[in-house]
């Protein structure tokens, strides 16, 4: 993975771990799931395509209508309702470690549908690993609850979109400007979640923190964190890039247990630690080209200090060891 990679990753990761918290903060509120997608898409969708028009990158969209409205099916109007729907029922940091199956899930297409991303060796490790902090998850924290794993189910299945997305992205659209895309991939999720959204609209008026986390979700976890998406998944391909949702339970966690006061369980503990072990491997094991040219400065630094600590350490002085 390149530099440019990295920064792509830890943008779209920052981007994407964010969304459960204002999710939730909005479900909790009475915002009705498909409501809160069309709002979150539509938003989106009017950033990007008004910067795409700007840009003069909305022409090569011609005859790409098809693969434009089966990405937005898989990656946005099915994921959306359902982690929303999903989250009345379990923690943001439990649907975050969820959704982390998404790369094994990929690797299961793979075998089907795209030799290129077919992964084997420490890859493969990586994937098991952290399909098995997510079993930890479900086995120990979710069973037996019935509406909760309801709500599981419910994050599970958006994963299957989630994973199927990206690997369409590749193949039929990655050549086109990330903004025209995107664009036009929200604006058509938008339309197809247009009838549910006035069928179901808000009870009553949605409060401050309501329209400030539709606002949030729309502009940065959507608009922005998409076109990060793009130009990932055009750098590393979907297998790699889906790696984001191993990164991303973390800053879920971490932000439902100091703003929404969640106490993940012993599952998603122990889920977490998995994933964390699989998302490193999944990305062959390496750190990012900055860090790694740091961490060689440090260990030459070492090295070339050791010898002169040892000459100057009062144990090595002449004559020390002799009797």
């Amino acid at each position: 993975m390149s530099a440019r990679a990295w920064t792509a990753f830890a943008a779209v990761s920052t981007l994407w771990g964010i969304p459960y918290l204002f999710i939730k903060v909005a479900v909790d509120d009475g915002v009705p799931p498909a409501f809160l997608a069309f709002v979150r898409v539509a938003l989106g969708a009017a950033v990007l395509l008004v910067l795409a028009w700007r840009a003069g990158v909305l022409a090569p969209l011609r005859g790409r209508g098809r693969w434009l409205a089966t990405y937005a099916m898989l990656e946005i109007a099915v994921p959306f309702p359902l982690i929303a729907a999903g989250e009345q029922h379990v923690a943001s940091s439990l649907a975050a470690i969820i959704i982390a199956a998404v790369p094994l899930i990929i690797a299961l297409l793979a075998l089907r549908f795209d030799p290129s991303e077919r992964v084997h060796g420490r890859r493969l490790v990586g994937l098991v690993i952290g399909l098995a902090g997510v079993a930890a998850l479900v086995g120990i924290d979710v069973a037996g609850r019935g509406g909760e794993l309801l709500g599981a189910a419910a994050i599970l299945l958006a994963a299957v979109g989630y994973a199927g997305g990206p690997m369409i992205l590749k193949r039929h659209l990655s050549d086109l400007d990330p903004r025209a895309a995107m664009g036009a991939s929200l604006a058509i999720a938008a339309v197809v979640l247009a009838p549910a959204a006035l069928v179901a609209p808000p009870a009553t008026a949605p409060s401050a923190g309501a329209l400030a986390s539709l606002v949030v979700l729309g502009l940065f976890c959507t608009a922005a964190a998409f076109v990060f998406f793009a130009a990932l998944v055009g750098e590393v391909g979907p297998g790699r890039a889906a790696v984001i949702t191993y990164v991303a339970p973390v800053v879920a966690v971490a932000l439902g247990v100091t703003i929404l006061g969640e106490r993940p369980g012993p599952g998603a503990v122990a889920g977490l630690l998995l994933i964390l072990a699989g998302s490193w491997l999944s990305t062959d094991g390496r750190l990012p080209p900055g860090l790694t040219a740091r961490v060689t400065r440090i260990r030459a630094r070492v090295r070339r200090t050791r010898p002169a600590e040892r000459r100057s350490h009062p144990m090595n002085a002449p004559g020390m060891w002799t009797q």
